[in-house]
């Protein structure tokens, strides 16, 4: 059965519906869903990490025994970079994962998914927008605490 609706991609390739094509496109499914749980473990160190320099330099600073920093700002700079780098590689990947998982419930793959209504949400996206969320909340926070 070849694809020849009209659309982006429309054509490129054939679509035979046989158990292997369905549990391939299960495998990428799933596939789809690691790859965004290994960005949610990265994201989370680095907002992790980020505030925990912070936290860490802060109390030091306040240590009586403590001599003073030569750049008493840049652990601070450096938790906030961090904390920054983390949001954004959940945004990146949020949209990544939002894109790939629209594209595999598309009109071109739906006789290979088997299955005929849209996707449910899947809890790692749920877990993604909350993260994100921290993330910003984490990076205000020590914003606020500078200024």
């Amino acid at each position: 059965m070849t694809d020849q609706r009209a659309g982006p991609g429309a054509g490129r390739f054939e679509v035979r519906v046989t158990s292997d094509s369905h549990f391939g496109w299960i495998r990428t499914r799933l596939s789809v869903e690691r790859t965004m749980m290994s960005w949610l473990r990265t994201a989370t160190a680095l907002i992790g990490f980020g505030f925990a320099i912070v936290q860490f330099f802060e109390r030091l600073g306040q240590t009586p025994e403590a001599r003073s920093a030569y750049l008493p700002n840049a652990p601070i700079y450096l938790g906030m970079a961090l904390i920054a780098c983390g949001v954004l590689a959940l945004v990146i990947s949020l949209w990544q994962y939002r894109w790939t998982v629209h594209y595999l419930w598309g009109e071109s793959f739906a006789p290979i998914a088997g299955m005929a209504e849209e996707p449910k949400n899947s809890p790692v996206l749920a877990l993604g927008v909350l993260l994100t969320f921290i993330g910003l909340f984490a990076f205000f926070a020590v914003l606020l605490r500078l200024a």
